[in-house]
């Protein structure tokens, strides 16, 4: 059984879906397009801004974002409380921004203040955050920290990659910029495809943006789906595509309400009967986290890489900490498909395990 933070398990649904040959030039599925993006609009809290489908994982889209809002020399403030945070500002670096750091405990939420800090000076041309980053399991204040981005007049784009479709997100009451997601997390299909949403304000940046942009072209994406008939450049990965719209489907079908209390439900549980035990929640100084996922530290004496192969030979799969949390943290997913039952097992087996 799967319980990693992602990819994640795929219900036959949604598997089934995707067992087909659609011609992605066709009107049938440029109505599968259309659907897709009907459907995940109430995900994101987004009623007019574009729905963009790029044909690539989540750090791909994000990447896409440097380059299409941005120019070399551009001061950004990146917030790195964990590995993806820090991903995104290694991209902008790499494009020769100027990249202004906060917030680099992984043990601590991301703080409003110090953001608005950063930004006194003026000059700084956008925010990056992560709403849930899968490895530490926080929840940053998004509200908070873009209200202190648009007092400044700085763009705010945020990675929702395991968050949108678990979690309330809501792009247009926070006045964001820019946001991502993936398919392979709660949204319960195979990975390989995201999905960006740009506001206005984005794509008044995208005007001054000199870097080339081909593939990752956001102005090209939005363009083909502006035709007679939705359309995506190049060729769709259709079944993808198809799988999405089934998991959405199914997640709309619960309705949005029961799929957040739901996962606030299983995150409860899973928190709850690791501490019993003897686990603990990894960052004291995190004050939200993620209904998503949890990042637990193992007990004395547990090494959390042997741990996790004791835990795959009762038949599930969790995972490890990321970088130097790799020998002391375990990280569990309960995203998308996964129900209470799910959570009980894993629990057992974890029980199990232990010494």
């Amino acid at each position: 059984m799967l319980m990693t933070p992602g990819p994640t398990r795929i219900p036959e649904r949604v598997l089934l879906a995707s067992h087909r040959v659609l011609h992605h030039r066709t009107p049938e599925f440029s109505d599968v397009l259309d659907e897709t993006f009907d459907l995940i609009r109430p995900f994101f809290g987004a009623a007019s801004a574009d729905v963009l489908p790029v044909h690539a994982t989540g750090r791909a889209a994000m990447e896409g974002a440097i380059t299409n809002f941005f120019a070399p020399g551009d001061a950004v403030v990146a917030c790195c409380n964990g590995s993806f945070g820090e991903m995104w500002a290694e991209f902008a670096e790499s494009y020769g921004l100027d990249v202004r750091r906060v917030c680099e405990d992984w043990e601590h939420s991301v703080d409003p203040a110090v953001v608005e800090a950063a930004l006194a000076g003026g000059g700084v041309r956008g925010v990056l955050c992560t709403h849930s980053d899968t490895s530490t399991a926080v929840l940053n204040p998004i509200a908070q920290i873009a209200a202190v981005a648009r007092s400044h007049g700085s763009l705010i784009l945020v990675d929702g990659i395991s968050s949108v479709g678990g979690v309330p997100f809501s792009f247009d009451a926070w006045d964001l910029d820019f946001a991502v997601t993936s398919s392979q997390k709660c949204l319960m299909a195979s990975p390989g495809l995201s999905f960006a949403v740009v506001g206005e304000r984005a794509w008044q940046a995208v005007e001054r943006s000199p870097f080339p942009k081909n593939y990752l072209s956001f102005g090209a994406i939005r363009s083909t789906l502006a035709r007679d008939r939705a359309e995506t450049p190049g060729t769709t990965p259709v079944s993808l595509v198809l799988q999405v719209r089934e998991g959405l489907r199914m997640l709309t079908e619960e309705g949005l309400d029961h799929v957040f209390e739901r996962h606030a439900e299983m995150a409860e549980r899973v928190r709850t009967g690791t501490r019993a035990l003897g686990f603990g929640l990894l960052g004291a100084g995190i004050h939200q986290r993620s209904p998503t996922l949890t990042a637990l530290t193992v007990p004395d004496g547990v090494d959390a890489k042997e741990y996790r192969t004791k835990v795959r030979s009762g038949g599930v799969q969790i995972a490890v900490g990321l970088r130097s949390y790799g020998g002391s943290c375990v990280r569990l997913g309960h995203m998308g498909d996964i129900r209470m039952g799910d959570v009980d097992r894993t629990l057992e087996v974890m029980r199990s395990a232990l010494p």
